[in-house]
């Protein structure tokens, strides 16, 4: 079975799309807060569909996600981590910087550690990062730490669990044409240079699941992405940030 958070919309509904084509998988476990749009999905697919609203951050939610992995004696082959979320503002003047660290890193971590006991062999786990991850961002400081740590987190997690072989993979995409930015802030139309590389999440949900089946530790889908990534390994952070704030990036 595979479980899959942040599954309401974006592109973790897309991996819930994907994966009812996965012949591997008996069943479907659906995580996010809205419960409508949860049970929308669940009645789309074809594979039977378990629905679990609330918060993944909520100590009693993940209680209860652990009761029902036990009552079902669940084997779990698939664990998607795409719950998440960013704001874009200087850091003084968010109010959200702690939440966007409890639901980015903390929750993902802890849901992690609460499935893995119960993954077997062959089994895969797909962690969200983001491009964010691969350098600091001006006016993004704490969402691109979040996602740094992701890919910290997901590339250490790879080594220990090979002899389990499970793989860890994470995502690491672009902005993508989802509801995040209405969530994030950013005003796409209002900078050119914001739509450059702006992502398709049929796309990166393929390539992600593709690169995980070939237990690769990371995906990165576009030619811009893939570009950020060697720019970021090259130019000095001091370098990048300096251009992100003189071109309002």
């Amino acid at each position: 079975m595979a479980i899959i958070t942040g599954a309401s919309s974006g592109i973790g509904r897309q991996f819930a799309i994907d994966l009812d084509r996965d012949s591997r998988l008996d069943e479907i476990w659906l995580c996010a807060r809205r419960e409508d749009r949860l049970r929308e999905l669940a009645e789309s697919l074809s594979k039977p569909a378990r629905i679990l609203p609330g918060d993944i951050t909520d100590k009693k939610w993940r209680e209860q996600l652990l009761d029902e992995i036990k009552a079902e004696r669940a084997q779990i082959h698939t664990l998607i981590n795409s719950a998440g979320f960013g704001k874009f503002e200087a850091f003084c003047d968010l109010d959200c910087n702690e939440r966007m660290v409890e639901v980015n890193c903390q929750a993902l971590t802890a849901v992690t550690s609460l499935c893995l006991p119960y993954m077997k062999a062959g089994g895969r786990i797909i962690n969200m990062a983001s491009v964010a991850g691969f350098m600091p961002q001006y006016k993004g400081a704490v969402y691109a730490a979040s996602k740094a740590y992701v890919i910290s987190f997901s590339r250490a997690l790879y080594q220990e669990l090979k002899d389990r072989d499970i793989t860890v993979t994470a995502v690491c995409p672009n902005p993508m044409k989802t509801e995040f930015f209405e969530v994030s802030g950013i005003e796409i139309d209002a900078n050119p240079i914001k739509k450059i590389g702006i992502e398709d999440v049929e796309k990166v949900a393929a390539k992600a699941l593709k690169r995980s089946d070939k237990g690769k530790d990371m995906s990165v889908c576009s030619l811009t992405a893939k570009t950020l990534r060697v720019i970021s390994r090259i130019l000095p952070h001091r370098l990048v940030l300096w251009f992100e704030r003189k071109s309002g990036f």
